[in-house]
């Protein structure tokens, strides 16, 4: 059986974002009629990922403030110099390096298998972008 397909569209408004994606995911899941299965979520873009973690304001802030320092958007690097669509993004491509481009999550009873304090989360690091995307496969295992 093939899997089932889904897109979210999602717009940024800060350079590094981090968007909790948890309960658009859970609700197609939920809509999706699936008890048991496996979801598989992807970013497309190599400048934005997909993150398990906890979900609380101040945590949210120290990430974002440590990925500002591991790779400073002012840095002077060499993908900068010849930037492919005008945008001097090469740090948000080495922040990249640290970050999943997919997470896979189970689904029992109909619902995502996620940890107590876990939410998803899509991780801008080149925004803002009018309009980024994310891939939803779910494999039915009943």
């Amino acid at each position: 059986m093939p899997p089932l397909r889904h897109r979210l569209t999602i717009a940024t408004t800060q350079p590094i974002e981090i968007v909790d994606i948890t309960d658009q995911v859970r609700e197609w899941v939920q809509q999706s009629g699936v008890v048991y299965g496996l979801l598989t979520v992807m970013s497309p873009h190599t400048t934005a990922r997909i993150t398990l973690n906890e979900r609380e304001a101040e945590l949210q802030r120290d990430m974002i403030a440590w990925l500002e320092q591991l790779a400073p958007a002012g840095n002077p690097y060499g993908h900068n110099n010849a930037p492919v669509d005008d945008r001097l993004n090469a740090h948000a491509h080495l922040l990249g390096l640290f970050l999943n481009a997919s997470e896979s999550i189970p689904v029992s009873d109909g619902a995502l298998e996620l940890g107590g304090w876990q939410s998803l989360f899509f991780v801008e690091l080149d925004g803002p972008r009018a309009q980024r995307e994310v891939h939803l496969h779910l494999l039915r295992t009943e």
